[in-house]
């Protein structure tokens, strides 16, 4: 391994990363080195990390290589793998732009979830095709501080249960994961979204993560939200044959979620690269111990 390590840091509303750009996939990012780069005081400091690889160099992705050339593999603040981000994967398409691998327009990204169709937009925003959302019919509860509600069960290729509050307060501090009810339903953990209505359409969301804790921001978890409170409304656009459109307003700001039809779901939102940089080997070992 080389003395340096490059880095760069970006956000989408607010949702922060580390990313690593690494196309042939030769950096050794164990989950310890993850948690050590994603601290926030000794750290870079994020909410996940975004390797950025080739998809033929990686073998979680090599059979995608053919539709994306390249692969996000996406990791927890805590160093665990997950499925899919949909505030990472715009960040992620910024940075291909910005090293000129990509330009305006259409890309294919891959994804544990997938391969997923992003956007490059002239004013900035990027549009990502979050694919269909899966409505288990399973019941779960949440608690908080003495307190449940009942939540929807969505999974977006990565699982969430969305529970409709009177207060966004209700949700407490977040520090740790809300309990939820059975347990066997999620059995890798859950991300909880809270949800409050702001008017027609728009809803006011608050999230905690699994393996990263409460987030200024969740795409995933806006696009279940925006089902969620769409079947909530009586809207199913698979019935009517319009598409639903949902502001969702995040801590970080605000993202917009249509879901169309066909039951594809597309996100649009900011996503912005911030600095760049350089990690120093020597520090990531002792960081290690």
């Amino acid at each position: 391994m080389s003395t340096r390590i490059a880095f760069l840091k970006g956000h989408g509303t607010e949702n922060d990363f580390v990313i690593v750009p690494d196309p042939e996939n030769v950096i050794d990012l164990p989950p310890a080195a993850v948690a050590a780069l994603c601290d926030r005081r000794a750290g870079i400091g994020g909410d996940g990390l975004l390797h950025v690889v080739r998809s033929a160099a990686h073998p979680e992705a090599h059979a995608m290589a053919a539709e994306a050339e390249w692969f996000m593999d996406y990791r927890n603040g805590d160093g665990s793998i997950a499925e899919m981000c949909g505030n990472g994967v715009r960040v992620f398409a910024r940075y291909l732009q910005r090293a000129g691998h990509v330009s305006e327009g259409d890309i294919a990204v891959a994804t544990r979830g997938g391969v997923k169709t992003v956007h490059l937009a002239k004013n900035g925003d990027v549009t990502v095709g979050m694919g269909k959302a899966l409505l288990p019919e399973a019941q779960v509860t949440v608690s908080v501080d003495g307190n449940s509600w009942p939540a929807r069960n969505v999974n977006m290729g990565n699982p969430h249960a969305v529970a409709f509050v009177d207060d966004l307060a209700d949700a407490g501090t977040l520090y740790t994961a809300p309990p939820f009810t059975p347990a066997s339903v999620y059995p890798d953990g859950v991300n909880i979204e809270f949800v409050v209505d702001r008017g027609p359409r728009h809803v006011a969301l608050r999230v905690h993560e699994r393996g990263s804790g409460e987030t200024r921001s969740c795409g995933t978890g806006a696009c279940a939200v925006a089902v969620a409170a769409a079947r909530r409304d009586g809207a199913d656009p698979a019935a009517t044959g319009t598409p639903v459109t949902y502001t969702v307003d995040v801590p970080g700001g605000r993202l917009v979620i249509t879901e169309r039809p066909d039951g594809e779901i597309e996100m649009t939102g900011p996503a912005v690269i911030v600095a760049e940089g350089e990690i120093d080997a020597d520090w990531l070992a002792r960081a290690l111990g």
